[in-house]
């Protein structure tokens, strides 16, 4: 179908909506102008997806997969897996978010209760795409404003980050520090190796001159002798 075709379709039906009767009658459509096939193809393309949508029958847009692993990288592939547990937990209605009436049940476990006012602040300040409710990837921005030191130490947020299972503050320090011994211990066999490697050399030159020395003397002493 062309694209012309398209959007005489298109001006029919919408036309059908508003003055019912004029199902049959033609519309006149203003001459399409001449367009590349790239630009044919798009517009075909939009026109088919908002006649599918008039009809209820568009397929929902394919959503980005996200992937915790590859986007939180600053957390271990264990303390991931604990935060999804969590998650899973207090996710008592399993449509993969954790709304307001949840939050509250998950601080009151915690031990630390918000008002109404305070858990809806809390769902505020990592509530990205405004919908009201925590996906799992807002979930996981708790933590890591937790860990990156960006959460005030009265909020809400930082005491569900604090008297959560996963104290990611402290295992990010441990790690680190653990990262930084690994790599000092690492450096210090590299440098006692390289300082052992440097004792042989100079072993070896200091017996290749005795060698030297001692070959001049002998013939030197020859030479004396047979004089």
């Amino acid at each position: 179908m062309s694209s012309e075709e398209l959007a005489r379709k298109l001006q029919r039906r919408l036309d059908a909506d508003t003055n019912p009767g004029t199902q049959d009658e033609e519309t006149p459509v203003k001459p399409a102008t001449t367009m590349s096939d790239d630009t044919t193809s798009e517009l075909t393309e939009k026109l088919n997806r908002r006649l599918d949508i008039h009809d209820g029958t568009a397929k929902p847009k394919q959503m980005k997969v996200f992937n915790p692993y590859t986007e939180f990288k600053e957390f271990s592939r264990k303390q991931i897996k604990d935060m999804e547990t969590m998650f899973k937990r207090f996710d008592s209605g399993k449509d993969g978010f954790i709304d307001l009436m949840e939050l509250k049940l998950m601080m009151e476990k915690l031990g630390a209760p918000q008002t109404h006012l305070g858990l809806k602040n809390m769902i505020k300040e990592v509530d990205e795409d405004y919908d009201g409710k925590l996906s799992y990837r807002e979930f996981l921005l708790i933590f890591r404003r937790a860990a990156a030191g960006e959460l005030q130490e009265e909020s809400g947020l930082m005491a569900l980050a604090r008297l959560s299972e996963i104290d990611v503050s402290t295992e990010g320090v441990l790690g680190a520090r653990d990262f930084f011994e690994a790599k000092a211990q690492a450096l210090s066999v590299r440098s006692k190796f390289e300082a052992e490697l440097r004792e042989e050399q100079e072993e070896r030159k200091r017996l290749e001159l005795e060698r030297k020395q001692r070959r001049a003397a002998f013939k030197e002493l020859q030479s004396t002798f047979c004089s």
